[in-house]
């Protein structure tokens, strides 16, 4: 008599196929033969599949973000052109502004924000305050709140029509702008907008190559 199964014949294989399969992963890590260097790119299908990742995950937590009704008033874009040199020029750059040491070696490469992002302000919103990972772009939620982030969102709104002069004329007392708003910020805002443990003061680089004091 045959000996009796004790797992039908599809289960058996799906066992072994995940036997298998966890194997080969395990030895395509530990071999290290995937590059992860910052200036080596990704294969093709690494990065489409990455970048579709990224945008889908970026659209569907956006839908319950709410813009603001004053979003293009005047005060709120002057507020987000102080905020915006101090905190976002030196990866995503800014009008006549060339490439900088930190963009330059970035992978991915931070999107230039002289140029249309092709996200809608409420997207633009979620990817300040809670950055994305492994890509270098920081979570602002976690030391500003909601008011200031909106704030640079609608600067980054106006941001592809401006002139290299413009832009210069908007954020001639960026540091002052910057240093200011973040003395009305609790501090260890958290990324929900409310007051938490964080940043307690002390200087940081906001990747400009300046010492910022909050």
């Amino acid at each position: 008599m045959a000996a009796r199964r004790i797992f039908p014949r599809w289960l058996s294989g799906l066992i072994v196929l995940a036997i298998v399969v966890a194997g080969g992963v395990t030895l395509f890590v530990q071999s290290g033969v995937y590059d992860v260097a910052a200036d080596t790119p990704h294969f093709g299908p690494v990065t489409r599949l990455i970048d579709a990742v990224r945008m889908r995950s970026v659209e569907v937590r956006a839908e319950d973000v709410v813009r603001p009704a004053d979003f293009n008033d005047p005060k709120r874009v002057a507020a987000g052109a102080g905020l915006y040199n101090e905190m976002c020029s030196g990866c995503h750059l800014a009008p006549g502004m060339e490439p900088s040491e930190i963009s330059r070696g970035l992978n991915p490469r931070a999107p230039v924000l002289t140029k249309p992002t092709g996200l809608t302000p409420e997207q633009e919103f979620w990817v300040i305050k809670h950055g994305i990972k492994m890509s270098g772009m920081a979570a602002w939620g976690v030391t500003h709140d909601d008011s200031l982030i909106w704030n640079m969102v609608a600067f980054i709104d106006k941001l592809p029509s401006l002139s290299a002069a413009d832009y210069q004329a908007a954020t001639k007392d960026s540091g002052e702008t910057h240093e200011h708003m973040m003395k009305d910020t609790p501090p260890g805002t958290s990324g929900t907008g409310t007051s938490g443990s964080g940043d307690q003061g002390g200087s940081h680089d906001h990747g400009d190559h300046k010492d910022h004091r909050h």
